[in-house]
């Protein structure tokens, strides 16, 4: 079975109501944290912080993940919370939605080593991430890529939507 069939099958598992909405879930982690690697191989940015452009793009992002899900379209979105107010808008858009917010966490030291062995990352940027990318969160589940495999990570996610979401839900109360 593939990790998108597993995927997949996981969703089927949820009540057809949550499925009729269209489920989002979105891997939080710094570069190289391993979010891409659990689910498919684009990287989404790799920004410190965001200049106007890079608001606006993500913005855009943010209302177009919602407005999929809206019609029914389940969305795997991987993000790099360095911005607060990205965690805003998004809860924000997704507080009231079947919405999952996962963090993906690995020690510095092995995000470092990872960013090194590949040859499309930025030197600096897990570092630069580090203390920031969990800062303005929390999570429904959170999973560590240094003590996971990939696929034991995935089944943690498919076995997280059994149940409904609360970080976003969570997240509205303080804003």
């Amino acid at each position: 079975m593939t990790l998108i069939s597993e995927i997949k099958a996981g969703v089927e598992r949820l009540p057809l109501l949550l499925v009729m909405m269209g489920t989002i879930i979105f891997l939080n982690g710094t570069s190289s944290s391993g979010k891409t690697s659990i689910l498919w191989d684009h990287v989404l940015g790799k920004a410190v912080h965001a200049g106007s452009f890079g608001l606006v793009l993500f913005s855009g992002m943010h209302h177009a993940i919602a407005a999929t899900a809206k019609i029914g379209n389940n969305v795997i979105a991987d993000h790099v919370f360095v911005e607060k107010v990205w965690v805003q808008e998004c809860t924000r858009l997704f507080a009231d939605r079947n919405a999952y917010l996962i963090g993906i966490q690995c020690p510095l030291e092995i995000l470092e080593q990872r960013e090194r062995q590949r040859k499309d990352r930025t030197l600096g940027q897990a570092r630069a991430q580090f203390d920031v990318i969990h800062k303005y969160t929390q999570y429904d589940l959170e999973v560590d890529t240094s003590l996971l495999t990939t696929e034991e990570c995935a089944e943690k996610i498919i076995e997280r939507l059994e149940s409904q979401p609360t970080a976003f839900k969570s997240l509205g109360k303080s804003l």
